[in-house]
């Protein structure tokens, strides 16, 4: 079973990104688990599978959309292998 680096948490959602995860979606992309659901977002907040329901993908396009830098930084280290780092929450 893989790794899974916690990268975030805000209001109930948990935001995860794997090293080297370019397998099935090539593109920058993080994990997250609301309510016992998961959902695979891009680094803007486009859900690309999976679904939390309306209110937890708004937020999570928020926290994107306020987070863009940091988001990117963790990619990239997430990419390189290299210890992945928190990303501040949604407030």
């Amino acid at each position: 079973m893989a790794v899974l680096p916690r990268i975030s948490e805000f209001f109930g959602i948990v935001v995860f990104m794997y090293w080297f995860d370019e397998q099935k979606h090539r593109m920058p992309h993080f994990h997250a688990r609301f309510g016992g659901d998961e959902a695979v977002f891009d680094l803007a907040g486009n859900c690309l599978e999976g679904d939390l329901g309306v209110r937890a993908t708004r937020l999570i396009r928020e926290w994107c959309a306020e987070r863009q830098t940091q988001l990117r930084e963790a990619w990239q280290a997430a990419a390189a292998g290299k210890e992945i780092p928190w990303v501040a929450p949604l407030r």
